[in-house]
Order: C-alpha cells, then sequence, then structure tokens
C-alpha cells in the first residue's frame, strides 16, 4: 500500500511548483534528447530535426488539453481560466498524439522533409516520455481503479474518492499499470523493432501506436475517472479506432515492402 505525498514538489514563497509539471518536463527534455541521439545515428540532419521536435511538442500539448477540455467541458465553460492550468492535471494522450503528429505532418510537408523517419525517431521517446508523465497522476491522486486489498493498492483522500466509494481507501492504481506498459511499448520499440523496421518509414510509430493502444483498452477498463462519449469510455473508442489505424497502416507498409521492383523496359 502507497500514498501520494502531495500535488506540490515544493514552494518558493508564493509560487508553488507542482510534480505534475515537472515530470512532464522532465519527460520531454528526456525524450528529445534520445530522439536527437537516434537522429545522429540514423544520419538525420539535427537542426530540422529539433525544430520538428519542437513544433510536436507544442503541438502534443495543446492536443492534449483540448482533449481534455472537450471531455469536460461543462465544467471548463464555467471556469474558463483553468484551461490553462495544465500544472493541475488533466490531458489526453490521445489528444496529444494527434496535434503532435499534425504539426510534425505540416512542418515536414512543408521543408519536404520525410514525416515517417521523423515520426519513428519521436516514438520511443513518446513510450518513456508516458512512462514518466503517468506518474503526476499518482501525485495528483488520480486515474485510478476501484478498490483493492491487494500490496500496491493506492491510498486516496476522502475528497478524490468517487460518488459511492467513500468507504473504501484504497484503489487500483491504474496509473502505475499504465506507465508499466508504457515503459514496457519502449523496451520493445528500441530494442526489438527499431531496426528491423527502419527500411519502413513510419511503421515504428504505427507499431508504438498499435502496441499503446492494445494495453490501454484494458487497463481504461478499470478506470473510474474515463471521460465517456455516448455512453462508451471515449479512450477506449479512440484507444480502438488508433489500432485500427496502426494495423491497416503497417499492413499496408509490409505490402509495399514485398511488392516487386518494375521491370525494366
Amino acid at each position: 500500500m502507497f500514498a501520494s505525498p502531495g500535488p506540490i514538489a515544493f514552494s518558493i514563497g508564493s509560487l508553488q511548483l507542482r510534480w505534475y509539471g515537472l515530470l512532464l518536463g522532465g519527460a520531454a527534455l528526456l525524450g528529445l534528447g534520445l530522439a536527437k541521439r537516434d537522429a545522429l545515428r540514423r544520419g538525420e540532419p539535427l537542426d530540422p530535426f529539433v525544430t520538428a521536435c519542437s513544433f510536436t511538442l507544442a503541438g502534443a500539448i495543446v492536443g492534449a488539453r483540448l482533449y481534455h477540455v472537450a471531455f469536460n467541458l461543462d465544467y471548463f465553460l464555467r471556469f474558463p481560466w483553468k484551461v490553462f492550468a495544465l500544472w493541475e492535471g488533466g490531458a489526453g494522450i490521445f489528444g496529444g498524439i494527434l496535434g503532435g503528429a499534425a504539426l510534425a505532418a505540416g512542418y515536414t510537408w512543408w521543408h519536404g522533409l520525410s514525416l515517417g523517419r521523423y515520426l519513428d525517431i519521436m516514438a520511443p521517446s513518446l513510450a518513456l516520455g508516458q512512462a514518466i508523465g503517468r506518474w503526476g497522476n499518482f501525485f495528483n491522486e488520480e486515474a485510478f481503479g476501484p478498490p483493492t486489498s491487494l500490496p500496491w493498492g493506492l491510498y486516496i483522500s476522502p475528497h478524490r474518492r468517487p460518488a459511492g466509494y467513500s468507504g473504501f481507501e484504497y484503489f487500483h492504481p491504474t496509473f502505475l499499470y499504465e506507465s508499466l506498459w508504457d515503459l514496457t511499448v519502449f523496451v520493445i520499440t528500441v530494442g526489438v523493432l527499431r531496426r528491423r523496421l527502419q527500411p519502413a518509414p513510419g511503421a515504428l510509430f504505427l507499431a508504438y501506436l498499435a502496441l499503446y493502444a492494445v494495453g490501454r483498452l484494458p487497463i481504461e477498463a478499470l478506470r473510474l475517472d474515463s471521460e465517456r462519449l455516448w455512453g462508451f469510455r471515449s479512450a477506449q473508442l479512440v484507444a480502438a479506432a488508433c489500432l485500427l489505424i496502426a494495423s491497416v497502416g503497417l499492413l499496408w507498409l509490409s505490402r509495399g515492402k514485398r511488392r516487386p521492383p518494375p521491370a525494366e523496359a
């Protein structure tokens, strides 16, 4: 059994630094460093790649926040200034993936660069960043599942417990399950798939997306705070769509790789 020490890492006068923001910032810096290293290994020019990463990160932050805002619109219409309070938690990874990929696509298209190669370089960093960033949910006491008596149960403060669960103290730490899965995806993409899929630009990113979606589907089913869409868990709907898109994309790339070259005239 374990418990969060609280969302505030430390204070400097009236300024409070939150674990959520520190973890997101640290994950972004670490991810950028790993991506730059892989870009060098692949022989990619660093200047355009770093610029593309900057656009991707900005798109990911905006997309992740807008995803959360869209599914909690009633709250943010009452407190519109809270839209910018990202440090308090509330970001949807699927919105981040979509927003980041959209800006990366725009930048690479405008400059005539390979979107597939750039996304492949960023994919492992995304998985590792998610593994680290999920711990922000721990400090904020969010992203947890039903009550449990297992040794790794997470203590949830009374004011954070959902309606109907006030009599329970310990809950499944679904943030931890997802963090461990994200770490597994990182190991698979770097240690198993990266070199094998390098001849097919875009395949590694699609593999990352499929692997993440496979893990997110059952983990999301445990969460008590899932956002809903048409009565379904929105993250599961998006995960299923991402899994389908990634699977079709990988199939298309594999067929293109097997297609024999045209015969010479």
